[in-house]
């Protein structure tokens, strides 16, 4: 979900991916006279550390100058969140970053997706497309996340926390 939220940017913004020298696709350019660039690892999704960090090095790019997008299986569907920090939340990429950058500081959106049945295994959930169902909540979500960051750049972290975290689309 994080990358259908990065896309979702990229086009709003007129930016196109690329493939990068740092395992993953780049799309860069100004933004309201500030650098924006959006980066998707390419490497499996428990290994995003080692794509992110020699980006973030090569750029001098400081953590807390970022924003990890990701899925959150704590929080329902139709569900996001902008954090400051803060653990992994058993989020295997984010594990993988916060390992890589040797710090837990540097904000997230995570976005909910709720948990597999019982007896449905975790990987091959988070791994699975969305329902036909699903799809309408899905794009609201992406959307809303779109609209999340273009608060944080321009107003910062709190602002996009204090106006996003605690909404439920499901209920929109």
């Amino acid at each position: 979900m994080g990358f259908m939220v990065v896309d979702a940017l990229a086009a709003v913004h007129g930016l196109h991916f690329q493939g990068s020298r740092f395992s993953g696709e780049l799309a860069q350019g100004r933004v309201e006279g500030e650098r924006l660039f959006l980066f998707k690892p390419l490497t499996y999704m428990n290994r995003s550390g080692l794509a992110v960090q020699p980006f973030l090095a090569y750029y001098r790019i400081s953590p807390s100058e970022i924003v990890v997008v990701h899925d959150d299986l704590d929080m329902e569907l139709g569900r996001l969140k902008f954090a400051r920090g803060g653990g992994h939340g058993g989020h295997n990429g984010v594990r993988s970053v916060v390992a890589a950058l040797g710090t837990k500081g540097f904000p997230r959106l995570k976005l909910g997706i709720g948990r597999p049945e019982p007896g449905y295994p975790v990987d091959k959930y988070v791994l699975s497309r969305f329902s036909s169902d699903e799809m309408a909540l899905v794009e609201e979500v992406v959307a809303t996340a779109v609209d999340g960051v273009a608060i944080l750049l321009k107003k910062g972290l709190d602002a996009a926390m204090n106006r996003y975290n605690g909404i439920d689309l499901r209920q929109s």
